[in-house]
């Protein structure tokens, strides 16, 4: 991925506790066109933390204090959605194969290839990307759907259910000519260009609620 495809407020955050190391991989990423910054120390980041933040985070496992691992948990327990590259010695791989099982991005060991290191990050970033457009349009479904009256959230249940028009008419004791002025508000209301549309939509946003349940 080129930094040219890169939403243009994406930053890379590098926490590592040695210097030389997170200035050379600071040097790398601007280099490469990547907007970066770094932090000493895990406790240093949590304090500039923000949950408007975007991008990624590359961490290294191992550091005084708080560890990376600590801090990744931390900012697990806080919603974080930053993807998150762990920066590994020999010895830490466990370590970093747990994390990964906790939701982490990925890991890399040192030394490390610079292009492995710059595939990492590219993907990284498309991967937030792509999350953070998912959450746009679920909160945009979330938004529609409480436009609807408690009826047309009745007619919509019982067509994602997959009733058909009649059936929906004896479930809510209506006539089929109301169904059809609710089915068709409700179509409009969720800006639905189809059936499918409108129940993947719908479907979509349940399966995420459950999922983050």
């Amino acid at each position: 991925m080129s930094p040219s495809q890169n939403l243009p407020d994406q930053m890379i955050y590098v926490v590592d506790d040695d210097e030389a190391l997170r200035d050379s991989l600071l040097w790398l990423l601007d280099s490469h066109g990547f907007a970066a910054t770094g932090f000493g120390s895990a406790e240093d980041f949590l304090a500039a933390y923000s949950a408007t933040m975007t991008g990624c985070l590359i961490l290294d496992v191992r550091m005084p204090g708080m560890s990376g691992l600590e801090l990744f948990e931390t900012l697990q327990r806080r919603h974080c959605v930053l993807p998150v590259v762990f920066i590994t010695g020999h010895g830490d791989v466990p370590m970093a194969v747990l994390a990964l099982k906790k939701g982490a991005a990925d890991f890399i060991e040192k030394p490390f290839n610079d292009k492995d290191m710059l595939d990492l990050v590219g993907d990284c970033l498309a991967r937030e990307r792509a999350q953070r457009g998912r959450l746009r349009q679920e909160a945009e479904v979330a938004r529609r759907l409480g436009l609807l009256t408690a009826r047309e959230r009745e007619v919509l249940d019982l067509i994602v259910a997959g009733r058909l028009n009649k059936q929906i008419a004896d479930d809510l004791d209506i006539s089929i000519k109301t169904v059809e002025v609710h089915r068709a508000r409700v179509m409009e209301k969720m800006a639905a260009g189809s059936l499918a549309e409108l129940v993947q939509a719908v479907v979509g946003l349940d399966t995420q609620r459950k999922d983050g349940a």
